[in-house]
């Protein structure tokens, strides 16, 4: 996400970096060249000029102008403007103090407003414990009620549906009962989109809205269609007041204008971001991060929460367990692998740890590998798992045949296992490894 702007921004201050004083020339030559990418991103040009502005008044300060090493300050600006720019601190979704709360979903047809309820659906459940239900009132797009149904079983929430032949109001108000007579906590209200905004599509809201007097209001708008998003956001906060977005495709190629300028033109917030086509590939969103993710500056906030979410404490002491005693083994590994694989794409991890986000930029992670290398560990016997030293000859060939790789590949993983296990070894022992003889290693 944001690759372009990234690049274009990192390089400006790069640049802005290497001074060893700022004169106000060189902030003036910075802001053109920030602006110019903003605007090539499809930011909002007002919103443009007015970041601009606030950064250029910032950096020509007089904590900044004349002073030693200013570099790092101009870009702590830089990122503190992004932030506040995309909403500042992130905002919590507004749950009611008696269940169920109920969220209306609003956007337009293709906006992935469907796929997002179900999302939401399966963040809500796995995030806050919450029995979560799911209401099919979108009557006009084929198969929109199945895709709900889909989607909804997925993320293990209850979909209340009865079919294309109510109107969406009535399906809305009996699902609202529905909600309230099994205890549900929450309950999200899928409605109809249109490939443009008319008053038909504007007039069902405000009557479903009427009805179930929704805890919060979220529009979903596809991030991907640049500044179009923010039109159509802008227009539907001026015919039905919603509470908050939900920035769908945000890890499609977008230049990102979207996102940088749906809070500034609208005033609503950023809610959540979904950051892939799988279910749990959806989080919410937080301004300071995005802007570090931008600037290169990396998100360990989001990779340590992912992570907690991950492990728990006694597994993590029974890991460190067994590599101080060099117990862990192939099984160990493929736990781990597995469990690393439901944090999110390794891509995204990866942009994720500082200073790499640029350096992997173009490099595609081939996610088919943790395939194979499952295939050739699960293709071992047991004793061969806990002892790989064991795999020779015979063993390996047996072993490439069962997985449908070849032998070459199955030494090549023992070899970075060992070498893996060393390291990890070294690393519990409260010693550093040599990394540089690894790299050459090719670990």
């Amino acid at each position: 996400m944001f690759d372009s702007l990234a690049d274009k921004l990192q390089a400006t201050l790069s640049e802005v970096r290497g001074h060893g004083t700022l004169t106000e020339a060189d902030v003036t030559a910075a802001m053109r060249e920030i602006r110019l990418a903003l605007l090539e991103a499809d930011v909002n040009f007002k919103v443009v000029k007015s970041f601009t502005d606030a950064v250029r008044e910032r950096a020509l300060g007089a904590d900044v102008i004349g002073q030693l090493n200013p570099g790092q300050q101009v870009i702590k600006i830089v990122s503190d403007e992004l932030s506040d720019l995309m909403g500042g601190e992130s905002e919590e979704l507004r749950f009611s103090p008696r269940p169920p709360t109920v969220i209306l979903m609003a956007g337009l047809q293709g906006s992935g407003k469907t796929t997002a309820t179900g999302k939401l659906a399966r963040y809500l459940r796995v995030e806050r414990n919450s029995s979560v239900a799911v209401a099919a009132c979108d009557v006009y797009r084929p198969a929109a009620v199945e895709q709900l149904i889909k989607v909804g079983g997925q993320a293990g929430a209850d979909v209340y549906e009865q079919g294309t032949d109510r109107n969406p109001v009535e399906i809305a108000t009996w699902a609202k009962q529905r909600a309230q007579a099994e205890g549900k906590d929450v309950l999200i209200v899928d409605t109809s989109g249109r490939l443009h905004i008319d008053a038909e599509l504007m007039q069902e809201l405000a009557d479903i809205r009427q009805a179930i007097e929704p805890d919060a209001v979220l529009l979903v708008v596809d991030a991907m269609t640049g500044q179009d998003a923010v039109h159509v956001a802008e227009e539907f906060g001026q015919a039905v007041e919603f509470d908050g977005v939900i920035m769908s495709k945000l890890d499609g190629d977008a230049r990102g204008g979207a996102a940088l300028s749906v809070k500034a033109v609208t005033g609503r917030p950023i809610l959540f971001a979904s950051i892939g086509e799988k279910l749990d590939q959806f989080e919410r969103f937080h301004p300071e991060r995005m802007a570090q993710r931008i600037l290169g500056m990396g998100d360990v906030m989001t990779l340590i929460e992912k992570a907690q979410g991950a492990y728990d404490a006694d597994q993590a002491a029974e890991l460190e367990r067994k590599f101080r005693k060099s117990e862990f083994d192939l099984d160990d590994f493929l736990d781990q692998m597995r469990q690393v694989r439901r944090l999110g794409p390794l891509q995204n991890l990866l942009g994720m740890i500082p200073g790499l986000g640029k350096e992997l930029r173009g490099v595609k992670v081939d996610e088919r590998e943790f395939d194979r290398i499952q295939a050739i560990i699960l293709s071992m016997t047991p004793q061969e798992r806990r002892h790989p030293e064991l795999i020779k000859g015979s063993r390996r060939l047996r072993i490439a045949r069962g997985s449908g790789t070849n032998v070459q590949a199955v030494k090549a993983l023992i070899k970075q296992f060992e070498q893996m296990r060393k390291v990890m070894r070294q690393v519990a022992q409260g010693r550093t490894p040599d990394l540089g003889a690894l790299m050459r290693q090719g670990l």
